[in-house]
């Protein structure tokens, strides 16, 4: 499997991922707002973009749909129950079905809500995992609910499904937000060493060649998945006074990512 991600360098720090089969050239187009780079990246390799995935419903991943099809053909795919949310989709997938591209990539199709309602995250069937997360997880951040989702759910996908993937999978987002968001999970928790490591290293740095963080780096440096940590318990009690001593993992999320909001 060959994994290409595309920065679009737009105001939303999107990212675009082209994943390709190395025996046919085929492609998978994934949330291909920038299609003209995407386009671009793939006649540049010699591959041909056959299918396209849009890990949800807003603009800024279904933006580039219409002109990709027109150029390529290619057919859609998003969550099954997206509807008119996204116009001309070929195919609706649910949890555990399976994106062939090529002869030797699969591609299996997480549900993942939270962000939104109809989010679809892929996890690869390779020798080294790969999650293509959109909004769902960041590298050291977690997707905002403010457009049709909600917290409860997307704490579920994180305990539920992410955190039980092979700590060796590498995670790839569907923006760049990492700086801001290792300055968050610093404010949450001072004391995390990892962070505070981190952190020079993706201070003002070029997206193009931003660290791809595995899922086992992501535990010790992203604060929703570090809902049982002392610290963090203890600076959520500064701001939620009544939070108990032992505080359950779904309220450390839910008001974490309250909290985020307005960060």
């Amino acid at each position: 499997m060959i994994v290409e991600r595309i920065w679009t360098g737009n105001a939303y720090r999107n990212f675009n991922y082209l994943i390709a089969c190395p025996e046919t050239g085929e492609a998978l187009a994934i949330d291909p707002l920038d299609h003209q780079k995407c386009l671009a990246c793939a006649k540049a390799n010699g591959w041909r973009i056959t299918q396209i995935l849009n890990t949800h419903e807003h603009h800024d991943h279904t933006g580039g749909n219409e002109a990709m099809v027109a150029a390529t053909g290619a057919k859609l795919i998003a969550h099954h129950r997206s509807g008119a949310r996204i116009r001309g989709v070929d195919r609706g997938v649910k949890a555990g079905d399976v994106i062939k591209v090529g002869k030797r990539v699969e591609l299996e199709c997480m549900d993942t809500p939270g962000h939104t309602m109809c989010h679809v995250c892929l996890r690869s069937h390779t020798e080294e995992p790969a999650l293509f997360s959109g909004d769902t997880l960041f590298n050291a951040g977690a997707g905002n609910c403010h457009n049709g989702g909600d917290p409860n759910a997307l704490y579920a996908t994180f305990v539920d499904q992410l955190a039980g993937l092979p700590d060796t999978t590498r995670v790839y987002p569907g923006h760049d937000y990492i700086e801001n968001n290792l300055k968050f999970t610093l404010s949450r928790e001072p004391d995390n060493a990892d962070a505070k490591a981190m952190l020079p290293s993706v201070t003002g740095h070029d997206p193009k060649t931003s660290v791809v963080t595995t899922l086992e780096q992501e535990k010790k440096i992203n604060t929703f998945f570090r809902l049982t940590s002392p610290s963090v318990i203890a600076k959520l009690r500064e701001s939620f006074p009544d939070l108990p001593e032992r505080p359950d993992a779904k309220t450390v999320f839910v008001r974490l990512r309250g909290l985020r909001n307005q960060w």
